[in-house]
């Protein structure tokens, strides 16, 4: 299978420092996998991505979402002739998890010239399905 990426040349290495002073850092998130054509990443459940009663917030799952597609458009496009924005999200929670990791896979399902759409799966340790979310992200020529 031919990889989407943009460069063939990017490491885990340089997108967990990329997130260094973001809120992918903030959050613990970190990437695992970089296949031909998807992104792994997980994130802990701990006193920073849980609510009050907890379970894992949803809005950190929205911010993995966000985070692991966002970057995925990142690296199809072209950066000297592009950038790509978040323009929607949804997310539809489908279990609670009060500790371990959650892992998010990442998938196109659309690459247009001018928006990207992902699929994106969150599971626990056990690979029980928590999350399932899909993001729209715009693809704006560089100015």
């Amino acid at each position: 299978m031919k990889a989407i990426w943009h460069s063939l040349n990017v490491s885990l290495d340089q997108l967990n420092e990329m997130g260094a002073s973001t809120m992918a850092a903030c959050l613990g998130m970190e990437f695992t996998e970089i296949g031909p054509d998807y992104l792994k990443m997980m994130m802990p459940v701990d006193q920073r991505t849980v609510q009050p009663y907890g379970l894992l917030h949803g809005g950190a799952s929205a911010a993995l979402a966000e985070t692991i597609g966002s970057v995925g458009s990142g690296l199809i496009i072209d950066p000297a002739k592009s950038i790509c924005v978040g323009m929607e999200i949804n997310a539809n929670h489908i279990r609670g998890v009060k500790s371990g990791y959650v892992h998010a896979f990442a998938k196109p399902l659309h690459m247009g010239a001018t928006s990207h759409v992902w699929d994106i799966r969150i599971t626990d340790d056990e690979h029980r399905l928590i999350c399932v979310s899909r993001l729209t992200v715009a693809i704006l020529d560089k100015r």
